[in-house]
C-alpha cells in the first residue's frame, strides 16, 4: 500500500516543519511542493525528501500530484485566500487528507464537503497543527476529565515571529479585518477581534501575558463538538507585549478601509516580518497553550487546566500535523469525512503522541 505523502506548501516554514516531523517519525515517501521551478536545488527539509514545483492555480496539475498519494497535507496558506479545491480533488481521487487550516471562513466551506468525503471513504482532519490541533485535543482531554463542562476557555501566546515566516504575519492581519460570532453564557455574540484583553498566566518563560479576542476556528468547533458547554473563549496574544498593543493598534484606531485594504495588510505583515528579526533573538519564537475547562466533578464546580510549551511554534505545528498524519499511515486514525481534530482524534491516541515528541502537558485542578 502507497505511503507517499504530499505536503503542498512544503517549501514554507510550516510546511517543512510538517516533513521533517514525518521524516523522524514514518518511513513515508515525502513530497513537497512550491510555486519555484527553481527551488528544486535549494536545501530540503531530510534527505528522504523529494520537491515538486506546483503552481495550485493549475488543478489539472494538482490532480495528478495528488494521484497515487495515501495522504495529502495541505500547508499553503494564507487559507483566508484559499478555496477547497484541494480537499475536492482528494475526494475525487480518493486520497487522505489534512490541513493547517486556521481560517473559520475556510473550515466552514471544508466541512460543507463531509458527506462527499465519507462516500469517497477518506478521511479528512482540518485544523491541525499546534493552534488549532494540539489545542483541540487539549480541550477535549479536559472536557472528558469532568462529568459536565460549562466552559471552555483556550489562550494562546506566541514568542515573537513563532519562527513560522512571513505567512503567519499575514493571517494575523487578516484575522483583523472582521468581527465574529463567540458562544457566551448559550447565545451567540459577536465581538471585535483584539479587544477585551485577560492577563493570563501562562508556563515559563511567558509568565503573566496579555491575550485578545482572536478569530480562530475553535470558537465554532468545539461549541459543535461539545455542546454542553455554554461558552467558549479563544483569545490570542504575542511577546513582548509591545506588539501586543501595535495590534490594538490597529485593530481598533485605524480606519476599516486601512485594515481591508490588501496591499496595506501586505505593508504591515512584512515591516512586522522585519521587526521579529530582532525580537525572535530576545524573546525566542515558541509558543504556549493554555486550555481551562470549568465544570462539573462528582458533583461539585471543578476547573480543569492543561497547558503545553514549546520553543518554537512553527516545529510544534509540525508536530501536531504530523503525527495526525502518522496515524493515518499505520491505519489507526479511519473516520470517512471532513472532521475539525477534537472530533477525529481520540485522548488515548494523542496522549502518546505528544510524549513520542516530548510535548509534555502540564495539568492541574484549580
Amino acid at each position: 500500500m502507497s505511503k507517499k505523502v504530499l505536503i503542498i506548501g512544503g517549501r514554507g516554514r510550516i510546511g517543512s516543519s510538517v516533513a521533517k516531523d514525518l521524516a523522524n517519525f514514518t518511513d513515508a515517501e515525502i513530497i513537497i511542493t512550491g510555486r519555484d521551478t527553481s527551488a528544486a536545488n535549494k536545501p530540503l527539509p531530510a534527505p528522504s525528501v523529494e520537491y515538486l514545483a506546483l503552481n495550485l492555480a493549475d488543478n489539472n496539475a494538482v490532480k495528478k500530484a495528488i494521484q497515487g498519494c495515501k495522504v495529502v497535507v495541505h500547508c499553503a496558506g494564507p487559507f483566508q485566500y484559499r478555496d477547497t479545491n484541494v480537499l475536492q480533488n482528494c475526494i475525487d481521487e480518493g486520497v487522505n487528507y489534512v490541513d493547517v487550516s486556521d481560517s473559520r471562513g475556510f473550515t466552514t466551506r471544508a466541512l460543507e464537503l463531509k458527506n462527499a468525503a465519507k462516500d469517497a471513504g477518506i478521511t479528512a482532519i482540518i485544523n491541525t497543527g499546534i493552534f488549532p490541533g494540539i489545542s483541540n485535543s487539549m480541550v477535549r482531554a479536559g472536557v472528558e476529565k469532568l462529568d459536565q463542562a460549562e466552559q471552555i476557555h483556550l489562550s494562546y501566546v506566541v514568542g515573537s515571529s513563532g519562527g513560522a515566516g512571513l505567512t503567519v504575519m499575514r493571517t494575523t492581519f487578516l484575522g483583523l479585518q472582521n468581527p465574529f460570532d463567540v458562544l457566551i453564557d448559550g447565545k451567540w455574540k459577536q465581538v471585535k477581534p483584539y479587544t477585551g484583553r485577560e492577563s493570563i498566566e501562562f508556563p515559563a518563560p511567558y509568565g503573566n501575558t496579555g491575550v485578545y479576542w482572536f478569530d480562530m476556528p475553535e470558537a465554532f468547533t468545539l461549541p459543535n463538538s461539545f455542546p454542553q458547554a455554554k461558552t467558549v473563549i479563544t483569545k490570542f496574544g504575542t511577546s513582548p507585549d509591545l506588539y501586543n498593543h501595535l495590534t490594538w493598534f490597529v485593530a481598533n484606531l485605524w480606519p476599516q478601509s486601512w485594515v481591508k485594504n490588501p496591499a496595506v495588510v501586505e505593508f504591515l505583515s512584512h515591516v512586522s516580518y522585519n521587526m521579529t528579526k530582532l525580537t525572535d533573538t530576545m524573546v525566542g519564537t515558541g509558543v504556549a497553550v493554555r486550555s481551562e475547562i470549568k465544570g462539573i466533578k462528582d458533583g461539585k464546580p471543578a476547573t480543569y487546566c492543561s497547558t503545553v510549551v514549546h520553543e518554537s511554534a512553527a516545529v510544534a505545528t509540525g508536530i501536531g500535523t504530523g503525527s495526525i498524519v502518522e496515524l493515518i499511515l499505520n491505519g489507526k486514525l479511519q473516520k470517512p469525512g471532513v472532521w475539525p481534530q477534537e472530533q477525529a482524534l481520540s485522548t488515548d491516541l494523542f496522549e502518546p503522541l505528544m510524549a513520542s515528541r516530548q510535548m509534555q502537558m502540564q495539568e492541574q485542578w484549580l
